[in-house]
């Protein structure tokens, strides 16, 4: 008889909790929160845009010449957010498509001070200061912080794949006779390398200038380290 007693009042309890839970649940289901505890909401809310991009540590220090016949350095950058990319001027493959991707970036953040672009030539035999000015006008820019760099060849070799890691040769059987990487390094307001980590948590050190997807996220974190 208490054996039954028992059973019932476990019962009852059950269905009491039932009415109690199952209609908050059905609630967070609807609204998409059954994943969101409350500490981790709280840590996600706390953190801002520019924490979740990682520092790689600081940029390789420069000083070329530009399409001006003006000295310019990494202390030209000195408290602006900047892409820097490794091209050169008679490229027929990447080289267009990376100058497009530019272009978006530029128009995307035209007449903010804070904010510039360094295009380094790997070729710079052919690309003296006169063919990066014009180089430039011809793709219409028009950013007074664009800066096309001309110099020593062995110093703009050490610098892409030293300094930054990001790879320039010459290759007489390549399409153009230089080969290079298709990424664009994203440099803060202090002179770090930035960047967002992949789906993976690791960050992708550089972002990919020949696809949408990484123009797109290089223009987002811009942005970010532009409101820091």
């Amino acid at each position: 008889m208490l054996k039954n007693k028992s059973y019932i009042w476990v019962s009852l309890i059950v269905l009491l909790f039932g009415i109690y839970a199952v209609p908050k649940i059905i609630d967070r289901i609807k609204n998409g929160d059954v994943v969101k505890g409350e500490r981790l909401d709280t840590v996600s809310g706390n953190q801002s845009g520019a924490d979740k991009l990682q520092t790689i540590g600081p940029a390789p220090k420069f000083e070329l010449t530009d399409q001006n016949g003006k000295k310019i350095s990494n202390t030209n950058y000195k408290g602006k957010v900047y892409v820097l990319e490794f091209f050169f001027s008679t490229c027929p493959s990447i080289c267009p498509i990376m100058n497009r991707s530019m272009l978006d970036i530029e128009q995307q953040f035209f007449g903010n001070p804070n904010f510039g672009i360094v295009s380094i030539t790997i070729d710079p035999e052919h690309d003296t200061s006169e063919v990066l000015k014009t180089h430039a006008e011809s793709l219409g820019v028009k950013s007074s912080n664009w800066h096309f760099l001309t110099g020593d060849k062995k110093y703009i070799y050490d610098l892409a794949n030293k300094g930054f890691n990001l790879y320039a040769g010459e290759n007489k059987k390549a399409s153009g006779g230089f080969e290079h990487s298709g990424l664009f390094a994203l440099i803060d307001k202090e002179g770090n390398i930035r960047c967002r980590k992949d789906d993976y948590g690791n960050p992708i050190l550089y972002y990919d200038g020949l696809e949408k997807t990484g123009v797109k996220a290089i223009k987002q974190d811009i942005a970010i380290l532009l409101k820091e």
